[in-house]
């Protein structure tokens, strides 16, 4: 694997396990009545590509999980990542044909 590959692949994982453990830290915060993370923030988590960690957060501590409009916001957030995944997807299952 070469180096700028795996450099960019331990930036995405650690992005994931800052997003969950901040979506961890917001719903804290909810629960002790403290200053908040702003929502915007969160979602900037999600749409640099903290995505996987920002919804497994919000599963596991079961936060933003009944707010529709946090929701949608969130899922437009993360659609982009999900067309680059299935794109990505495609073309290796289309070049697995050709060998």
């Amino acid at each position: 694997m070469p180096p700028w590959l795996q450099f960019l692949l331990g930036l995405a994982a650690a992005l994931n396990v800052v997003s969950f453990f901040v979506y961890g830290w917001d719903k804290r915060q909810a629960r002790l009545d403290r200053r908040r993370i702003p929502e915007k923030h969160l979602l900037l988590l999600l749409l640099i590509g903290g995505w996987v960690g920002g919804w497994s957060g919000m599963q596991v501590f079961r936060h933003k999980t009944r707010k529709a409009s946090f929701l949608l916001r969130a899922i437009l957030a993360t659609l982009p990542w999900l067309v680059v995944g299935g794109l990505v997807i495609r073309s290796a299952l289309a070049g697995e044909g050709s060998g």
